[in-house]
């Protein structure tokens, strides 16, 4: 596959254009015209370069790309490193940020839910990012927050009535602890989110909703997976997820 055709395919999936975003979205550093093998992964460190030039990759695709807004735009160090990596081999690096948090399908919200078993309802917050709906059946807030450590494999910060039922519940994966107060407007039992900060750890105790912070990259994962299986299939591309562990 060309990577200019690699580039619309993507775009024409993941729709960009919609989202004003933190960093520029697609194709951010140029490699090789054709493209066959293709690693993804959450964020583009050098790990996961590295990895890429292991396999012979002609493409990264990840979530985390490059030259977010506010950074220092020098590229030197760490920064430095990194492009000379991808640049000596030729090797493409797609991000795909908001877009690839909010697709219906293949999203990391999306995913989240088919993993956990939330079935949405609908969307809110800022660019409708954050998801809404019902568990099939009643919880109790310690039963998800195993449910999740299972499936995500690693145990969620719980702040809240571990006993309190759950069945409304609103979701966004990554940084969204912002989401949390438009959320306890729309009534939830419980919020679940990648991250969590102070002023989150005093409205969910006062306001008696759960929040879950289950880790930015752990919510992060399932969407570059779902992505590479989507690719692998639609346009028959080696895709290959390697997941550079991450605590946060």
């Amino acid at each position: 596959m060309r990577r200019d055709e690699l580039t619309r395919y993507l775009d024409g999936l993941l729709e960009p254009a919609r989202y004003r975003d933190y960093c520029p979205n697609g194709l951010q550093v140029e490699g090789r015209a054709e493209v066959r093998r293709v690693v993804l992964g959450v964020s583009a460190s050098q790990a996961l370069i590295d990895a890429a030039i292991a396999r012979d990759a002609d493409a990264i695709i990840v979530h985390h790309g490059w030259f977010w807004r506010g950074e220092d735009g020098r590229v030197t160090g760490v920064r430095k490193t990194r492009l000379q990596s991808l640049l000596r081999h030729d090797i493409s690096l797609f991000g795909y940020h908001l877009p690839l948090d909010a697709h219906p399908e293949l999203g990391n919200n999306a995913q989240l839910a088919a993993r956990l078993g939330m079935v949405a309802e609908g969307r809110f917050g800022d660019q409708d990012l954050g998801w809404i709906g019902q568990l099939p059946a009643t919880v109790t807030v310690n039963d998800f927050a195993a449910r999740i450590a299972t499936e995500l494999g690693r145990a969620p910060l719980v702040i809240g009535d571990s006993a309190r039922p759950l069945r409304r519940i609103a979701w966004c994966s990554g940084g969204a602890q912002g989401f949390f107060e438009p959320a306890l407007a729309l009534g939830v039992d419980a919020f679940l989110s990648g991250e969590i900060s102070e002023p989150q750890v005093l409205l969910a105790r006062e306001s008696g909703v759960a929040y879950l912070a289950a880790g930015h990259h752990a919510t992060e994962r399932f969407g570059v997976q779902a992505l590479a299986d989507h690719l692998g299939a639609a346009c028959g591309l080696a895709c290959e997820l390697v997941d550079i562990d991450n605590p946060v």
